[in-house]
């Protein structure tokens, strides 16, 4: 039947774009950075007290910074080695990418910094993180986690590429 055919096809495409956000959790550093950075500001948002207005700012800023590094990721992997002819162009689309995410980045600092740094909101966020030893320790061990997860986590180019270098140094 075509209407079967038509939500396979349609199924699918949710399939293809869970891998392609997989694969930028693998192997795309920036992207677990935002995504460390997003679980941080959502935490900061909750013991500022918020509102939903913050709240949902707040969400589009995530998403949209998210989503601009998805792009950016898919524009780097589509001009990736270009042939001698096209390297300028390829170097250039990939600048500009990352400008389009250091731009969405900048808005996002943009709407943190008007619901955030205000003194009722940091005296609530430092309340919240310094509440007792125990707490402490959470948001510190919270904070290596993040960097671990950043840094060390999953099959990034920057590792790609020493480990071809060392394969190479081997041969």
């Amino acid at each position: 039947m075509k209407i079967q055919s038509d939500l396979a096809r349609f199924g699918r495409g949710f399939v293809y774009a869970l891998n392609g956000i997989r694969a930028a959790v693998q192997e795309e550093r920036n992207f677990r950075f935002h995504l460390c950075a997003a679980v941080y500001v959502y935490a900061a948002a909750f013991l500022a007290g918020v509102d939903a207005t913050g709240y949902a700012l707040l969400a589009l800023c995530v998403f949209g910074v998210m989503a601009m590094e998805l792009m950016n990721s898919a524009i780097e992997r589509a001009v990736d080695k270009p042939d001698t002819e096209h390297w300028w162009s390829a170097g250039a689309a990939k600048d500009m990418a990352a400008g389009g995410v250091l731009i969405t980045a900048i808005g996002a600092l943009c709407v943190g910094g008007s619901l955030f740094v205000n003194e009722r909101a940091l005296k609530a966020i430092w309340a919240g993180v310094t509440a007792s030893p125990l707490t402490i320790l959470l948001w510190l061990a919270s904070l290596v986690a993040a960097y671990l997860f950043t840094f060390r986590y999953g099959n990034t180019k920057e590792k790609g590429a020493a480990q071809n270098a060392q394969n190479a140094k081997q041969k």
